[in-house]
């Protein structure tokens, strides 16, 4: 005999999805509840809705646990502004300590030639 598979409306998958997301139900609880045969389903389901934008502390059993978001393999877009983040605040750095240095000379300048580097406020020009 032929088994018939499972048709859902992506409505009822969504709220299913979300009812183990927000929930402490575990993934068993939701398939009794429901009457659903797969037993990766709802995961497949979180996957598809993007449902796991950072990672979620679940309780199960009694104890804690962090489960890694499903959706969160990183573009190639993602991934190359990540570079271009870190390069920039590598320039950052190295500016402040240019700046901080620069600071350094002309403090030790006007300190030892007795010159005034810095325009004064309040002056006229």
């Amino acid at each position: 005999m032929k088994q018939r598979r499972q048709r859902f409306s992506d409505e009822f998958r969504f709220k299913v999805a979300r009812e183990y997301m927000v929930t402490d139900s575990s993934q068993e609880e939701l398939q009794e509840k429901y009457n659903i045969k797969g037993s990766s389903c709802i995961t497949n389901w979180v996957r598809k809705f993007g449902l796991t934008p950072e990672p979620i502390i679940r309780r199960r059993n009694g104890c804690q646990q962090i489960e890694k978001s499903m959706g969160q393999q990183k573009t190639r877009e993602e991934k190359v502004l990540e570079q271009k983040v870190r390069e920039l605040e590598e320039q950052l750095k190295y500016e402040k300590l240019r700046s901080t240095a620069l600071d350094t000379m002309i403090n030790i300048a006007e300190k030892e030639f007795k010159i005034p580097i810095r325009k004064k406020s309040g002056t006229e020009q």
